[in-house]
Order: C-alpha cells, then structure tokens, then sequence
C-alpha cells in the first residue's frame, strides 16, 4: 500500500482506530465502541471505493454501535435488578476502581470495583451474604464488557466486508 496515496493512508487510519477501539473496550481508559465506530465514519467520509458501499456499512456500524450501547446497559442492569444488587454497590465500585486505577496501575481498576461493591454489601447484606452479591455484579460488568466487544467486533466485521466490497 502507497501511503502517499490518500485513499490507502485513510484506510490505514480508519483500521487503526478500529482496532485501538476493540483493544479499548477492554481498557476503560479508551472509549471502544466511539473509536471503532469514529474508524469507520472517517472511512466513509474520505474512503475510496464506492460511496454507496461506504454508507451503507456506516449505517450498519451505526446501527450494531447503538445497539451495543443499549444491550451493554440493559441486559447488566436487568440482571443486576433481579438480583437485588442496589446503585449504592455499583456506584461505590466505581468510585473505588477509579481511584484504585490510579494507584495500582493496570489491575487496580479492577480490585476497587470489587472492593468497593463488597464493602457496600458487607454493609447492606452482612459478610456471609456479601460475596454472592458482589459476585453478580462482577458477572453483570463482565456481560457489559462483552455485549460491547462482541459489537466492537461486528463493527470491524463489516467495515472488513466494506472494504472488499467497495
């Protein structure tokens, strides 16, 4: 591929920002689904190829990106409701990873999620009860994480097929 060719260098981008936002639904820093989604408008809208092909695979992007957001959100929070598992628990999980991401790099977002859900709950439920619900919100985060891979992935899928296509 000539780089000093618009069209390629465009296309080298546009996978690039894909792939970076399927690596970054896995990393809460990057904002996945966003980039993979933003890798395929920058192809659409500066790509070669055929603008029809070009559109229609940003329109099926688009379609599979708010799809994943609204699954990413319910089917967790649906889980998570008949469960019992309260927004206290959560919401201190999340104030706990934030800071443990901060202070132990790369494993502490994970450890103040946990800590911070089993704390509320040990509060709430008591210590026996606690791990149980603790670990249906890890279950609940881990659906999350991939409900939004699977369409991270389906979004490359079809800008893949798009470049053949086009």
């Amino acid at each position: 591929m000539d780089l000093s060719d618009t069209g390629g260098a465009i296309t080298l981008l546009s996978g690039l920002l894909i792939a970076i936002g399927a690596v970054g639904v896995m990393l809460p820093v990057l904002p996945g689904l966003l980039l993979s989604w933003s890798g395929v408008l920058l192809w659409a809208l500066l790509g070669d190829g055929s603008a029809a092909v070009r559109w229609a695979v940003l329109g099926v992007a688009t379609l599979i990106a708010g799809a994943g957001l609204v699954i990413k959100f319910l089917w967790p929070g649906k889980k998570l409701k008949t469960t019992g598992v309260p927004n206290s628990a959560l919401l201190a999980g999340g104030v706990l990873g934030l800071i443990g991401f901060f202070v132990v790099p790369v494993i502490g977002l994970v450890l103040g999620f946990v800590l911070g859900v089993w704390l509320v709950e040990v509060n709430r439920l008591g210590s026996a009860r606690a791990w149980p619900s603790t670990r249906s919100a890890i279950a609940a985060v881990g659906l999350s994480l991939l409900v939004e891979l699977a369409a991270a992935l389906a979004i490359a899928i079809s800008w893949v097929v798009g470049l053949l296509a086009a």
